[in-house]
């Protein structure tokens, strides 16, 4: 079972050693600390995961950060939920490749110029 908690509404400038300092400092444990990145800029997401080694410091971390005052935002921490499959939408539904309706109207010019030049070729 996975102890691990979303931590959201970060500033970009937050590291994961920040994350570890205001832990240690409330007394905290976590196993891992993960902020997540923009892989071209490497320019944090606003968000991080924090693993917990049990249910009940999963908790406190919760209990601590959720809805903390940070630059005028409010933290958001929660459980973390699983990752979705890739290609899933965030109403669960599979993102599907759109398909064209193959016949004529799919084979038709789509302009007076195309037109013109489908007759001349």
């Amino acid at each position: 079972m996975s102890f691990t908690v979303f931590l959201g509404n970060l500033p970009t400038w937050v590291t994961a050693d920040d994350i570890q300092s205001w832990l240690m400092s409330e007394s905290l444990v976590a196993d891992a600390i993960k902020v997540i990145r923009n892989p071209e800029t490497q320019e944090s997401k606003g968000f991080a995961f924090i693993d917990a080694p049990n249910q009940e410091e999963m908790q406190a971390i919760i209990r601590r950060f959720d809805r903390a005052p940070l630059e005028g935002k409010l933290l958001r921490a929660n459980p973390a939920q699983p990752p979705k499959p890739k290609g899933q939408r965030a109403d669960g539904r599979a993102h599907g490749k759109r398909h064209s309706k193959k016949g004529k109207a799919s084979q038709e010019p789509k302009s007076a110029f195309a037109a013109e030049l489908a007759k001349a070729l």
